[in-house]
């Protein structure tokens, strides 16, 4: 399959390093570089007001003309998701299976994206033969169909990315991964491995989703009431349960949420799930049947449920509530962060009258290998070294720490951070430079025009409010000529505190006199006096420091 010597190797990650999502990695041969994956992050719990994080793509941009192609190893979004924005800076072709490029698709759709993109379709037969390397794929078992590993052949060895995987030794034909094939890589020669981390601080093996599907039916079979099913929109072979569980137990399914309606449209037409046609029905004919015959398949707007869900028990969804009675089977893992979120959620649909089925019952289970497949994964490809991806630290060192444990030496494993390059030179992989990386925050249809100072203004205005002092002046005489007029938002409750206002209006009126009086002064030296004496009254009154905006006019 090689055509020829190549003379430079380099690996950069941009995303997927010491956090989870946003997946971007980066294989550079020769002078022509490869894209692996461009996915998003939903925002920490810090970053207030932001509806997405996407990978700084900087480094792409001013190499534009070296970018060859885009390869994606499957169709959730934190693996596609930032394709968009990418697309938008970059007009490459992009690779993906039948189901990656078709939801690909869809998200472009929804964005309004006007640019061109260029999709070619492969299957884990296809061999892309370009200039510089030919990339073959390889089928791996993760909760979507259509996931495939990606092979970058080189002269001086194979560079392997899984994706994500887990090894179910019960997957049906959809999901069976090939394991032949790795095996096979592995004997041809792999110079570096990316492989997923996620779940390396788990022991022995994740659970099969034959375990699942039978937990399911028997939820299904021993609930009287209405069952509302909760999962990820994406999580195709979670949906193909909850199908085959409410046929099972002679249940309509009625699905609700625009994401998921859009996933599961695409997999039905696609052949990736198989539904019998008289199964579904519309939700505003869930009144039409008995309580015991319905099943409310669901999910929210990002296409994760827990948000939907506390929705329904404040009995606010505009199209379905929790009523007393009702079973709600959460069969999803939170967001990260999010924790705390699920357990009030859960804690407000017990309230709202609904058992709640999760955690306890094996109605999910991770996509993603334990440590066990992690190693199965290492034994397979046998590479010279091996660099974990797709995980906080704390499980990239877990990775590292089994990696050893199974035979590979400490030298041989590389844990970079995001934006570092790695590569290949003198018959060893190092880390040699770094370029630009970090997070491009989305708000709205705002991209990267919110940064960290936006976000410091935000996190203040949510812990001690907002203080607006507006003076108006005459323009002759610099007299006032109304207010200190003061506006409060978040910080005290004015009706309770006039007296703190009229001290803060008195303190304004004399800071305001005392420069008009010097006859010539600065506006921003005035307002920043204004700013510092406040600031340092109202901590003495209350202990509490709020954003203080001073706005003065002239008339």
């Amino acid at each position: 399959m090689i055509k020829r010597k190549n003379t430079s190797i380099r690996l950069i990650t941009l995303g997927g390093i010491g956090e989870i999502g946003k997946n971007m990695y980066l294989v550079e041969v020769d002078k022509d570089i490869f894209i692996i994956d461009a996915g998003l992050m939903f925002p920490e719990e810090e970053m207030l007001g932001i509806d997405m994080v996407i990978p700084d793509i900087t480094y792409l941009k001013d190499n534009k003309e070296r970018v060859k192609a885009i390869f994606l190893s499957h169709g959730h979004e934190d693996h596609i998701g930032a394709l968009s924005y990418v697309l938008h800076q970059i007009d490459v072709p992009v690779y993906g299976t039948k189901l990656t490029l078709a939801l690909a698709n869809a998200k472009l759709k929804e964005l309004e994206f006007k640019g061109r993109a260029q999709f070619i379709e492969v299957d884990s037969d296809t061999i892309v033969e370009l200039d510089a390397v030919d990339v073959s794929f390889f089928k791996t078992n993760h909760s979507i169909p259509d996931s495939v590993g990606i092979c970058i052949h080189t002269s001086e060895g194979i560079i392997v990315y899984t994706g994500d995987f887990k090894f179910d030794q019960a997957a049906t034909k959809l999901y069976k991964p090939e394991i032949g094939k790795m095996a096979s890589i592995g004997d041809q020669g792999v110079l570096c491995l990316l492989s997923d981390s996620t779940e390396a601080e788990k022991p022995g093996y994740t659970t099969s989703e034959m375990m699942v599907e039978r937990e399911m039916s028997n939820a299904f079979y021993y609930t009287h009431g209405r069952i509302i099913a909760a999962c990820f929109a994406s999580d195709i072979n979670r949906i193909q349960h909850i199908f085959n569980a409410a046929k099972e137990n002679g249940r309509k399914v009625a699905v609700v949420g625009k994401s998921l309606e859009r996933i599961y449209h695409i997999a039905l037409d696609l052949g990736y799930l198989e539904v019998d046609e008289e199964l579904i029905i519309p939700v505003n004919e869930i009144k039409n049947y008995q309580d015991r015959e319905i099943v409310v398949l669901m999910t929210g707007s990002q296409g994760e449920p827990i948000e939907a869900l506390q929705k329904m028990a404040k009995q606010s969804h505009k199209l379905l509530n929790i009523q007393p009675g009702d079973t709600v089977l959460i069969a999803a893992s939170p967001l990260r962060g999010s924790e705390v979120f699920l357990f009030k959620t859960i804690d407000m649909l017990f309230r709202a009258g609904a058992n709640v089925i999760s955690g306890k019952r094996t109605v999910h289970v991770s996509s993603h290998g334990s440590q066990e497949e992690l190693k199965f994964m290492i034994n397979l490809m046998k590479p010279k070294f091996l660099i974990p991806v797709h995980g906080e630290y704390r499980m990239l060192k877990a990775h590292r720490k089994l990696a050893i444990e199974g035979g590979l030496a400490d030298e041989q494993i590389l844990i970079p951070d995001r934006g570092d390059v790695v590569e290949w030179k003198d018959g060893t992989l190092s880390i040699t430079g770094k370029v630009p990386s970090g997070n491009v925050l989305i708000d709205g249809i705002g991209v990267g025009d919110v940064g960290n100072i936006v976000l410091r203004d935000r996190r203040l205005l949510s812990q001690d409010g907002i203080f607006i002092v507006v003076v108006t002046l005459t323009k002759q005489e610099k007299k006032i000529a109304a207010g200190p007029e003061i506006i409060s938002r978040g910080f005290v409750y004015v009706r309770e505190s006039e007296k703190l206002m009229d001290d803060s209006t008195k303190l304004v009126r004399e800071i305001v006199a005392r420069n008009t009086a010097k006859g010539s002064f600065e506006w921003a030296s005035l307002k920043q006096e204004i700013r510092d004496e406040l600031n340092r009254s109202l901590f003495e009154k209350t202990k509490r420091r709020p954003m203080i905006l001073p706005i003065i006019m002239e008339v």
